[in-house]
């Protein structure tokens, strides 16, 4: 006799807010925990195809930081679509530029590549400076620890 699957009935989701800080923590371990977090993969009620997660605000993102020498070798490309239309970026000049953009591309690609992903994606809100506009949802602020073992 086979057991079935559990589905968390959606409208019985507590979507709780978080604010994480993102001054002088790595760039990739900041962003695997944080997509952890809007998938809800540290939730019982995880379902994988079901959007169980919760919302996550990042502040100061300008202060992200890199190892070694990805500060000037860390490219970033975007292409308009039209014959010659590919711009190059160094981590550096997208950071003094849109420094939002850097967290904001580390984190989708850690999210699966299809719809779910998309609406996934909407509950992260990041901010480059120490303000944010959410104040009235009480986000828990939380600390990601960026060494390994460590959290």
């Amino acid at each position: 006799m086979s057991s079935k699957t559990y589905l968390p009935p959606q409208a019985s989701l507590e979507r709780d807010w978080y604010l994480v800080d993102a001054t002088d923590k790595r760039l990739g371990r900041l962003a695997s925990e944080v997509a952890m977090i809007l998938r809800g993969k540290k939730k019982a009620e995880y379902t994988p195809h079901l959007d169980t997660g919760d919302f996550v605000i990042i502040i100061n993102a300008e202060k992200v930081a890199v190892t070694g020498k990805k500060r000037t070798q860390k490219l970033y490309r975007r292409h308009s679509g039209r014959p010659g239309g590919m711009k190059t970026e160094t981590f550096a000049k997208l950071q003094q530029r849109l420094p939002e953009r850097i967290l904001e591309h580390a984190i989708k690609g850690m999210l699966p590549k299809n719809s779910l992903g998309k609406q996934l994606f909407t509950k992260l809100k990041v901010y480059a400076g120490p303000t944010h506009p959410h104040a009235a949802q009480q986000p828990k602020e939380i600390t990601i620890s960026t060494i390994p073992g460590e959290n």
